[in-house]
């Protein structure tokens, strides 16, 4: 079992990491969800840098400073909108999770947060969503030392058992 990856339930916007990762729009400009909860939480300043980077395609990302969060940096990746998974969804979904990742390490950021990217309003199924996220960060871990510690924030419950039964299928298969 990876001792470096977590599955916690609870507000992404507490905690107290080096990053976090913000499920965001396309614009970076604050939205419903996880993305209105962090540009509330993190303040106008937040919005002010993201207008400066001219927007995020579907399965990038790009780094900001946290602000009045209690982390250095937040992730913005945005998400694929679940088209009943014959549209690139997995990987759009696989590559906002490893260019995260890619930006976390570049920054030097040791503990990381991910929201459950795209399971909100973008509806992308749980169910079919965790599986590629722990698979991604595991892989990527197998390989980097930087992030050091990566936790899931699932805000709901039946997002958190979720993610928990996808995590307990992942060390059965390994």
């Amino acid at each position: 079992m990876n001792q470096r990856i977590e599955i916690l339930q609870g507000d992404i916007t507490k905690f107290a990491g080096a990053a976090i990762v913000n499920a965001a729009n396309s614009y970076l400009l604050g939205g419903g969800g996880v993305d209105g909860a962090i540009h509330r939480a993190a303040g106008p300043k937040l919005g002010l840098e993201c207008l400066m980077l001219g927007g995020c395609k579907t399965g990038q990302a790009k780094i900001t400073k946290g602000y009045r969060l209690p982390v250095r940096s937040i992730i913005h990746t945005v998400g694929p909108v679940w088209r009943g998974g014959n549209q690139r969804e997995a990987e759009l979904l696989t590559n906002c999770y490893q260019h995260s990742l890619e930006l976390a390490a570049k920054h030097q950021l040791e503990a990381l947060a991910f929201p459950a990217i795209s399971c909100g309003i973008y509806g992308y199924p749980v169910e079919l969503a965790a599986p590629i996220a722990i698979q991604t960060i595991d892989s990527f871990l197998a390989t980097n030392s930087i992030p050091e510690k990566v936790s899931l924030i699932c805000f709901e419950t039946t997002v958190y058992q979720a993610y928990c039964a996808a995590w307990a299928i992942y060390q059965t298969n390994l």
